[in-house]
Formats: C-alpha cells, structure tokens, sequence
C-alpha cells in the first residue's frame, strides 16, 4: 500500500521527574511502552526530544534568591549598579530580579522600548509614532514614560511591568530608578557598574559598555555559573534560561546534557537495533503573531543533541520544481520525475533555485520548535516527544 502520512509527532505522557530520578531509564521505558500501546514501530532516524525542564529537575539543579543575592553582591559590592534590557517575564526575570535587589542597594533599571528582546511590548509602535519618539535615540525618564503613555498593561498577562519590577527591587531594600533607552551606554550616564540581562545581544551589549567606560560589566550568564554553598548553577549560561519554581526560588538552566542523549540513543539501539536522535530542547524559535513575542527566552534551542542532528535541511521546492522543471507535466508522469529529480538532488543544495523557499535553520531549532509548540508550557503532561518521517521525503 502506497504511504499516505508523512511526519507524525507524539507528545509522550511521562511519569513526573524528581531529583536524582534516572532519566535516561525512565525516558526508553516511555518511549518503548508507548511503541507497544499506540502501535508505532521504532526506526532509523526517528527522533526522541527531551523538555530541558525535567533535565534540569532531575538533576536538581535550583537556586534562591539568596544565592543570587550573594554571586551579586560579591561581584558589585556596595555600588549602585545598572540592571539593563531584561525582558519582561513573570516567570523568567522575577525571581531573578529579587535575587539581585537584595545584593544591592541602589538599582538603575534601564528597560528597552517598545519592546524587550524577545517581543514583550511595553508600548505599541503606533504610539511611538505618533507622540513623535524614536526609541533609537530618545531617552525616557519613568515619569516622562507615563506622561507619554500612562499606564500599560501586557497583552496576554495583564501586568504593568514597569511597576511590577520598580515594586520587586523595592521590596528587597534596594533604591530603584527607572529609565528607558536601547541604547546600552545611556547607563554610563547613571553608573558605571552594569548587569546587562539581555540574552541574545548580551556580548555586543558588553563589548560596547567595556569600550566606553564601564568598570564593572557582568551578564546574567555570568550568575551563578558555580555552585554558591550548594546552589545550582549553570557553567555555560549562569542565569540564563531559568525559569520560576517557587515563590523564592529558580530552576536552573541544565548542566551538561550530551551524556544523557547519547545514553539513550545508545540504550535504544541496544533495545530495538535502531538508530534513533536524541535531543534536549528548550524554548521554540518563533513568533506569536498577537502578542509579538519571538518565544526564544533560553540561551539556546538545544543544549544538547546527537550527531545526526547536526545541519540543516537539504530539500527541494516541489512547488517550484512542479511549476518550473516539470510544468508539462500531470498526473503519475509528474510524481515520477519529481521523485527522479529527489532522488538525484544535490547533497548541498546552497544557493540553488530548486531550494528557495525552504526553511533556513539548523535541524536543531526546527526540531526544537516543533517539540516545544507539541509538548506546550503547562499542564499536557508530555515531557518527551516522539518524532517519525522528518527525514524522510517524497519519495520515501
């Protein structure tokens, strides 16, 4: 019988993961069981991915805002310090931002505008324009800020986070003034001891400052990047890529995943003789066309990932090859030559007509994406994911 479905992707209900639970067993032991019960054979070239999130879990990798406080106030000391581009997240940045009043007296919160770095809006562009402001050049006081817009409120949660973030480092002891600028040496104006909190940008943004006069210059990803009296930590990212677990504490991005993929895979093909990927995936790499966020707020897509997922796609257009090379074409005739034309395709396909229009990312962010918009953020239940036919073509 001729296949008639392409890629399939399954959300795989997992058992909840605590620390020092052995993921690698607990994840084959899904995945095989859910082969049993849904009916779907194991292949080559399948893929297992795996939510950071209980990586991270089972590695018990957390932090209070004490820890933060204390990698804090040992960098800066008593200096009144500059806090800049965070992004705008209840979950993400709070307990975060806690952490890092409380090591300090004196916090300048510089906030970009309209928008922080993955989308969050502060103001709508519209409104920019029309008070006659360019956010690339125009510096707002706090009170200038609400005399040109008032109070906002975000879209999707409702939080006026200008307020909100004033009433977090307050609440600590620290002194707060707040400014509004994109450009990163307006805070030399205030201070020059930064904590820039922008992910993406973060190594322009400290190039930029360490080049203009800045004394002390850290990143988030420069929190917490040893363990503090037993913390967690994280020696890549620090900070980056936590994420809210309780009221006074944060899950950690987590440490060193390429021996738990490359267990699995290993241990799959122990089980079954394939050769299955494997991957650790956090945020997607996308943008919500209503709220405006690009949802990447982790460091990184994958953090961890097994060799065949390395690269990016090598695919062809088969509307451009249908339209173009085999306009003359109908029916089975057309199949044919499209299949021939697969088959014998180019193993580098840069640069080549029969190639635009096809997605230009790495496997990994794709994936990525496609497991995380699968697995969703709240309470699905379905920590892993299992993915048949992304390799696979037309012609398969």
């Amino acid at each position: 019988m001729e296949r008639t479905v392409g890629t399939t992707v399954r959300g795989l209900r997992g058992p909840i993961i605590n620390q020092g639970d052995n993921l690698e067993e607990m994840i084959v032991e899904t995945v095989l069981n859910a082969s049993k019960s849904e009916g779907f054979a194991i292949d080559d070239q399948d893929v297992i991915t795996v939510t950071e999130s209980i990586v991270a879990r089972a590695q018990g990798n957390y932090a209070s805002i004490d820890d933060i406080a204390a990698d804090v106030k040992g960098k800066f000391g008593d200096d009144t310090v500059g806090i800049i581009f965070p992004i705008l997240s209840r979950n993400r940045f709070s307990i975060c931002l806690r952490g890092m009043a409380r090591g300090l007296k004196k916090v300048v919160l510089m906030l970009s505008y309209p928008s922080d770095e993955v989308g969050n809006h502060l103001v709508d562009i519209d409104e920019l324009d029309e008070k006659g402001i360019n956010p690339w050049t125009d510096v707002l006081t706090e009170a200038q800020f609400r005399e040109h817009f008032g109070y906002k409120k975000h879209t999707f949660t409702g939080v006026d986070y200008i307020e909100y973030y004033k009433s977090l480092i307050e609440a600590e002891g620290a002194t707060c003034e707040v400014i509004f600028s994109n450009n990163a040496k307006t805070i030399l104006d205030y201070t020059k001891n930064i904590l820039t909190c922008d992910i993406h940008t973060r190594f322009r943004t400290k190039r930029i400052l360490e080049n203009n006069g800045a004394e002390k210059v850290y990143a988030m990803s420069d929190i917490l990047t040893s363990s503090n009296n037993g913390s967690g930590y994280n020696a890549d990212y620090g900070l980056l890529g936590s994420n809210k677990s309780t009221e006074n504490s944060i899950k950690l991005f987590p440490n060193n995943c390429q021996p738990l993929v490359d267990g699995i895979q290993n241990k799959m093909k122990e089980l079954t003789g394939k050769n299955v990927e494997v991957m650790v995936y956090g945020d997607g790499a996308f943008k919500d066309p209503v709220g405006q966020i690009w949802e990447l707020a982790d460091p990184v897509v994958s953090p961890a990932y097994t060799s065949g997922l390395e690269g990016t796609p090598n695919e062809v257009k088969l509307k451009y090859l249908a339209d173009n090379n085999f306009a003359d074409l109908r029916g089975a005739e057309l199949k044919e030559a499209i299949s021939d034309y697969i088959k014998n395709k180019d193993e580098d396909l840069v640069g080549a007509m029969e190639a635009q229009g096809t997605t230009p990312r790495r496997l990994t962010d794709l994936i990525g994406s496609l497991s995380d918009l699968t697995s969703g953020s709240g309470d699905k239940g379905t920590p892993f994911v299992y993915i048949k036919g992304y390799f696979d073509n037309y012609t398969k």
